[in-house]
């Protein structure tokens, strides 16, 4: 065959394939391309075998390379000819046909270009281009390329030209050749330059990334192909830009932290040797390069797969060290972080923790809150992700200073319960890891700020009982939470559900306001409500002004009046609240303002005022589950609560529901049930059911006649015999819901007085209650027969009489006695002190007489400290319990202004002295009560004087209480002058600050104050009036610290109205005043400015003003006056236990020398050193340290005794015995005959003398007790003169034996057995505090643990009740409840 030929430029022939004519540029683009598919054709045909035919076509491969072809504009023209060109590449390989590298360049620069055309697969001539790339990938024509010395610059084409057409419409087998074709140029080449590496890893930017994910896909596969050839040159570059800081070598420097994450996630092995780089990172003193760095290494650390945490452990343990970074965007990070790492890898949580912890305390808010969210994220995605201290963090954050960080920490909790123990997603194990979240959560509710309750309020009807529920899933959910709850949480939901309603009852009123004619006096009324409601809502200024303008808007719109009327309506189902809450704020919302802040206060008033969860259908779910209860059908035990803890726990949420729901009740099948409870054996079950019809029976006589008279016959036997409280419910219920509740009381009433018998005093109390509360509430009937009554019984048989002789110091000498070992007789006697009370209470005049007579018996009880008839037939923890019951009973005769006009100061000072008891339980429950009577402003202003007195309180807690009671009351009291106007007329009994007068006074007839110029008494005064005047002082309103030092100048121009002839008790006052004025102006700036007003001062206490004469003399001596400025400050007390021991009678308490924090106080011959002259002590005698608790009454302890500094170094002082020391006491007795002894003396004696070991005299009540010397001064006064007010002393005789010498006493191996089981239970007091209720009863314990030396307790403070009511609360910390203890010193630690 003859093949077609033609001469070549340089002179050669070419020969083409048969039927293929010449090719030449005179032909047309379609000839050419003709002529080019047959060419195509024929190489595409030939092998590397046919020898022949590649030399034949040898020219026409030289002549395919010229300009003509790799130039021409036709792009069918250039795609053939590459084409022909690969084709030829493949026969001829090895060798390439072409010599000239610049040709070469020039042809795989020309093949490069044409394979763009892969792009567009849609193309007629895409299988060509497919073609070619398949010829090169295969042949890896491209690797001739590198013997050209610029084969870098075709590669880069290459390669950017194919990751720039590569997309998704491409299938497997293009990406697959593109692989092939740069694999081979990277594996097999000398090394990747960086602007090659620069065209691979560029499409790993996320810019790139989103535009080509193909490209992204392409380069990934690419680099795990070729990560061990590839990977020393990343190594490099990332070398450059990290170490080396040459951010010009590549154009990718900015960008080198993308890299490190999308490298790592392709392939960790391509970062072996850039990880060391990044720990250097890591310290840079660059902050944002720290934060570039921390925020690419969590992300490392973080993927759900990676492995970089156990492998590379330096670079993990460099990045947690981030989290105490000193820039605070890369603690951020940081925490951020944790949440993917929690999640993803729970086996780091371990070293996540410590770190967390550190940053839960974070200064920075944001960084506690995300600590918080990343918590809460793990949590919520897998509880086993977070171990139990990550949810402790988040429960410290719930007390947070800042609302947004409390917020996530409350909310994000509430997200727990509701996901694993309402819904119960991950079973029984899980929800029991949370089950403590609902009690913490509803402890948040005593907190002050609005804010926090509110948002309790939501969490409590969104996720603890969501109101959504149906009414019978609902109430399931109440019914349980409820008997679940610790007491605190239920005395929180309890003060919630009073909250919503008090809020109600002031809404109800402003609506009554509105029916009203419009006057003055109906807008001054509707101002006061519409502050009070304010006080309510969150940010009570903004709130001001809203409520304002609902308010026009209510008086405008007749409608939304009675929608609002609907809505706090008893009769309002949830269903119709939902309703009426829909409709108000639709009316009142505004579609052009899509954030209306009025709208939202208004929606914040509704839900606090709707009731969701409440209604009549939701009281008789409630009853059918307490029946199922009673029945034993119900599912209390997989619930987690016995059926008995079910019931009572039911009743009691029945019994709160009562007072804030009660005509809810008002069904004759609920009334049934409650019968059912009142025949239970359970007393608590069926006081609450009693408690029940008492607030809900109002229509039971008329409306349930059949239950009216099953009830009766029932309260009547409750009234005579049942347990005290159900006696007092079931008189009050009596009165509460019958009509003819006279002839139902009287049929009460007298049959009780008449068998009455006090030799059965265990039948006594539950009469004595009955017959108390029928006299306070039906006074007319009964006030005259229960007068004899008292005279007969009460007084002369009861009070009058001891029956029952005990151990003059009990069985266990303790000075307080669980109420379960209190004797009959005793619980016998305070309710006959409390009926006294009651009756008076209920006469409410003094026209008899009775009401001094009872305040006479009341003083002797406290003067004779608790033993009335002084025949130590009783006990000393029984006659604690009379003190108390004496003090609390003028406390309660106080709040009637009839009596209080009666009760003389010296009465006043007897009782407040009962503050300063030597038992701990007397001192705490005795200031609740007064605390309590004060917040609600029942008592009269001189009766906050008495906290004055608590300075002298050796345990800390009390001190820390009694002042936050007084920052409380003192809180309430101005807040209650700046809300009613007309209080302004009553300043005297509101003002705080007029409680100056009563302390001053108060502290010059402290009993302790005996020696005027005495300075370690006068330290004690100043210690008094510091404490009461610290808390007044804090805010100088109105230039009050002037007003103070005015008011205290007055009082030295007047004299005590007391006694006004009585030089030394006048003295006292001026030296009082003294003192009071040193502290003003030692510690004010501003008290010498003009006071606002001229000061009133009561004239109960003081004289008018002499105004011919002005008294200007300081009674302070100089040396007095110049220690009490300058003297360094007494050491405080500190707390060592909670039955705190007191001194010695007539002794300054141990505790208050520095050295000796958790000494002990029993009775004893032992007081403090002090390196202070003439500190009221014999200076011969020195502290013991005991070992024994407070109440304990006389235990024989081992003394451990300094020698005195009196005595010479040389004399010897031990082995000396101790004899009894005779001692003042307050309120002990009066003075006695010389030589006369009581019979706890002789008793002491005897055992003295049997075991040849001292036995301290017997402890006097909780006062910082006097000098010694003064009991020296006893010895050598008359005997019969009486020893003063309230106190009576023991003469010692002739024969009394001298003043000890100090020593150490040897006990007998009994005793110290003794002393060691004391011990013993100190220590269990020191890991267990309780805090008892106004009634004695628990309401609170702490858990704590005598390891931490400074132990910070979380204390919860006592619901506010809607009258401002506090109950006692441990000190309060900047939002933080807490108690802090000192540690003790090892040595002591261990003895104790």
């Amino acid at each position: 065959m003859a093949f077609p030929q033609s001469k070549s430029a340089d002179g050669k022939i070419i020969i083409y394939p048969p039927g293929v004519k010449e090719i030449t540029d005179k032909i047309s683009n379609d000839e050419l391309v003709k002529r080019l598919k047959m060419v195509v054709k024929t190489f595409m045909d030939m092998d590397q075998d046919s020898e022949d035919e590649k030399q034949q076509y040898l020219p026409l491969a030289l002549h395919l390379a010229s300009e003509f072809f790799l130039r021409n504009p036709n792009k069918d023209v250039r795609l053939l000819v590459a084409c022909c060109l690969a084709d030829i590449f493949r026969i001829y390989a090895p060798e390439a046909p072409y010599t000239s590298h610049d040709k070469l360049k020039d042809i795989f620069m020309f093949i490069t270009r044409q394979l763009k055309g892969l792009e567009d697969t849609k193309s007629p001539q895409f299988n060509r281009y497919f073609y070619l790339l398949e010829n090169l990938a295969w042949v890896k024509s491209y690797n001739i390329c590198f013997e050209l010395e610029d084969c870098n610059e075709i590669f880069i084409q290459l390669f950017r030209t194919l990751f720039s057409v590569i997309n998704n419409s491409h299938n497997q087998k293009v990406q697959m050749h593109m692989l092939d074709l740069m694999s081979s140029i990277i594996m097999e080449g000398d090394g990747v330059t960086q602007d090659l590496l620069d065209s691979i890893l560029i499409n790993l930017i996320p810019a790139h990334k989103n535009m080509n994910k193909q490209a992204y896909d392409l380069a990934k596969v690419l680099l795990k192909r070729t990560a061990q050839t590839i990977e020393p040159c990343i190594a490099s570059f990332f070398n450059q830009v990290l170490v080396l800081g040459k951010s010009s070598v590549s154009d990718l420097s900015e960008h080198v932290f993308d890299l490190i994450m999308e490298l790592f996630a392709i392939d960790p092995h391509l970062l072996l040797s850039v990880m060391p780089q990044l720990e250097f990172k890591l310290k840079s003193n660059d902050g944002e390069e720290r934060l570039a760095v921390v925020r690419l290494l969590a992300k490392l650390f973080g993927a759900k797969d990676s492995e970089l945490a156990t492998q590379n452990r330096p670079l993990w343990q460099c990045f947690l060290g981030r989290f105490n970074d000193i820039h605070v965007p890369v603690r951020l990070e940081c925490v951020k972080f944790a949440s993917h790492c929690l999640m993803n890898h729970p086996d780091l949580a371990k070293d996540l923790t410590e770190y967390l912890k550190v940053r839960s305390h974070d200064p920075e808010e944001a960084i506690r809150h995300d600590v918080i969210v990343t918590i809460i994220t793990a949590g919520k995605k897998d509880l086993s992700l977070v171990n139990d201290q990550l949810l402790g963090f988040v429960r410290e954050r719930t007390l947070d200073k800042r609302w947004r960080v409390r917020k996530e920490a409350m909310m994000g909790l509430a997200q727990l319960y509701k996901k694993y123990c309402l819904h119960a997603e991950a079973g029984k194990e899980a929800a029991q890891k949370v089950n403590w979240i609902k009690d913490k959560l509803l402890h948040i509710y005593y907190q002050n700020s609005i804010d926090d309750k509110l948002l309790v309020e939501k969490i409590f009807a969104q996720y603890l009982v969501p109101h959504n529920l149906e009414t019978e899933e609902r109430m399931k959910c109440l019914y349980y939470l409820y008997a679940s709850l610790d007491p605190n949480a239920v005395k929180a939901l309890n003060e919630m559900w009073k909250c919503q309603n008090m809020l109600r009852s002031h809404v109800r009123e402003l609506l009554d306001l509105h029916k009203q004619p419009a006057s003055e006096a109906n807008n001054t009324a509707m101002f006061a409500k519409l502050m009070a409601i304010a006080k309510n809502l969150p940010d009570p200024g903004k709130a001001q002004d809203f409520m304002k303008k609902f308010n026009q808007v209510l008086g405008d719109d007749e409608r939304l009046r009675a929608q609002l009327e609907l809505l706090i309506s008893p009769a309002c189902s949830c269903k119709q609240a939902e309703v009426c809450v829909r409709e108000i704020t639709r009316k009142l919302a505004n579609p052009k303002q899509p954030t209306n802040p009025f709208l939202e206060m208004v929606k914040f008033l509704l839900e606090r005022i709707a009731p969701v969860h409440i209604d009549s259908e939701a009281i008789s779910s409630l009853v059918k589950l307490m029946n199922k209860s009673i029945e034993g059908t119900a599912d209390d035990e997989e619930e987690g609560v016995t059926p008995d803890s079910a019931i009572r726990a039911g009743l009691e949420l029945l019994k709160v529901l009562s007072f804030t729901h009660p005509t809810s009740f008002h069904s004759s099948e609920t009334y049934e049930s409650l019968l059912q409870c009142l025949k239970m054996e359970d007393d608590k079950v069926a006081e609450a059911a009693i408690q029940i019809f008492r607030n809900t029976g109002h229509k039971i006589e008329t409306d349930l006649l059949q239950i009216r008279s099953t009830l009766i016959p029932i309260l009547h036997q409750k009234a005579k015999r049942g347990t005290p409280r159900q006696a007092k419910q079931a008189v009050h219920c009596i009165h509460a819901i019958f009509t003819n509740k006279e002839v139902q009381l009287a049929q009460i009433f007298e049959p009780l007085s008449k068998s009455l018998n006090a030799d059965t005093p265990e039948q006594l109390i539950t009469p004595l209650v009955s017959l108390g509360h029928i006299a306070m509430l039906a006074p007319d009937q009964f006030a005259s027969p229960m007068k004899s009554v008292v005279a007969n019984f009460i007084v002369k048989d009861l009070l009058m009489n001891d029956r029952v002789c005990q151990f003059p110091g009990g069985k266990n000498g303790k000075l307080w006695t669980p109420n379960e070992e209190v004797s009959p007789e005793v619980l016998a006697k305070v309710q006959a002190i409390k009926l006294l009370v009651r009756w008076l209470l209920g006469m409410k005049n003094n026209q008899s007489k009775s009401a001094n007579s009872t305040l006479r018996l009341l003083s002797a009880m406290l003067v004779s400290e608790g033993d009335l008839t002084e025949q130590k037939k009783i006990s000393k923890s029984d006659m604690s319990r009379l003190r108390l019951a004496a003090g609390c009973a003028i406390l309660k005769l106080a709040q009637e202004p009839c009596y209080h006009e009666i009760i003389t100061p010296e009465q006043f000072q007897l009782c407040a002295l009962v503050i300063n008891d030597e038992c701990y339980q007397v001192r705490q429950i005795f200031a609740l009560k007064l605390h309590k009577a004060l917040g609600k402003l029942l008592l009269p202003l001189e009766y906050m004087a008495v906290f004055a007195l608590c300075a002298k309180d050796p345990v800390k807690e009390r001190r820390a209480h009694a002042r936050q009671c007084l920052l409380k009351n003192i809180s309430i009291r101005r807040e209650y002058i700046k809300q009613n106007p007309m209080a302004h007329e009553k300043l005297l009994s509101l003002l705080p600050e007029y409680v100056v007068p009563y302390t001053v006074h108060l502290l010059a007839h402290d009993p302790d104050f005996t020696k005027t110029q005495d300075i370690e008494q006068l330290r004690d005064i100043k210690e008094c009036l510091w404490f009461m005047l610290e808390v007044l002082m804090t805010k100088n309103e109105n230039n009050s610290h002037a007003f103070i030092r005015k008011m205290v100048e007055n009082i030295k121009q007047t004299k005590d109205a007391q006694a006004p002839d009585d030089g030394k008790m006048n003295e006292k006052l001026y030296i009082v005043c003294d003192v009071a004025l040193i502290v003003i102006t030692t510690k004010s700036t501003t008290y010498n400015l003009d006071s606002p007003k001229d000061p009133v001062l009561p004239t109960k206490f003081f004289t008018p003003p002499d105004k011919d004469s002005s008294n200007n003399k300081c009674y302070l001596s100089d040396e007095a006056k110049t220690l009490l400025l300058t003297g360094k400050p007494k050491p405080a007390t500190v707390l060592g236990t909670v039955n705190k021991p007191l001194s010695a009678a007539g002794r300054r308490p141990q505790d208050r020398a520095p050295g000796l924090e958790m000494g002990s106080n029993i009775s004893g011959n032992s007081e403090p050193s002090s390196p202070a002259p003439n500190r009221g002590r014999e200076q011969n005698s020195e502290v013991p340290e005991t070992e024994v608790s407070e109440n304990e009454e006389n235990p024989v302890i081992l003394l451990t005794v300094v020698p005195a500094k009196t005595e010479k170094k040389d004399e010897p002082v031990r082995n000396k015995s101790l004899p009894p020391q005779t001692s003042t006491e307050r309120g002990k007795k009066r003075t006695a005959p010389a030589g006369s002894e009581n019979i706890q003396q002789i008793t002491e004696e005897r055992k003295s003398e049997e075991s040849a070991a001292p036995v301290p005299p017997k402890a006097r009540r909780g006062r910082p007790p006097k000098a010694v010397s003064e009991s020296n001064t006893a010895k050598n006064s008359d005997p019969n003169k009486a020893a003063g007010r309230g106190r009576k002393r023991v003469a010692a005789s002739q024969e009394s034996p001298a003043e000890p010498e100090t020593t150490n006493v040897k006990v007998p191996k009994q005793q110290e057995t003794n002393v060691k089981r004391t011990s013993a239970q100190r220590q269990m007091d020191l890991q267990r505090i309780q805090v008892l209720d106004s009634d004695g009863y628990s309401v609170m314990d702490l858990e704590s643990t005598p390891e931490s030396s400074a132990e910070e307790l979380d204390l919860f403070k006592s619901c506010e009740s809607s009258q401002n009511e506090v109950d006692n609360t441990k000190l309060a910390e900047r939002g933080f409840l807490k108690v802090r203890r000192k540690s003790m010193p090892k040595g002591r630690r261990q003895r104790l």
